[in-house]
């Protein structure tokens, strides 16, 4: 998945798709045991992909975080 199609989800559709691809890691772990994976390059895919979407959600909360702080702030100017 690409980087911009990930930005475009909402915070709810990042965490259904942080869980499904969990679940899509734990299966390729489970096949890469069972020597049923051809593609051990997918694990690391996969992994890459949750840590971006880990750094988005993150992103996303501290923006969110910051803008609450500030907001007393311009009050308190005023």
């Amino acid at each position: 998945m690409k980087l911009k199609e990930i930005i475009g989800k909402s915070d709810k559709e990042l965490k259904e798709l942080l869980s499904e691809k969990n679940e899509e890691l734990i299966k390729l772990k489970l096949d890469n045991k069972l020597n049923k994976l051809k593609n051990t390059r997918s694990i690391f895919n996969a992994r890459k992909e949750i840590a971006r979407i880990l750094t988005l959600i993150k992103e996303r909360e501290l923006a969110l975080r910051q803008a609450q702080e500030e907001s007393p702030k311009e009050e308190k100017e005023l």
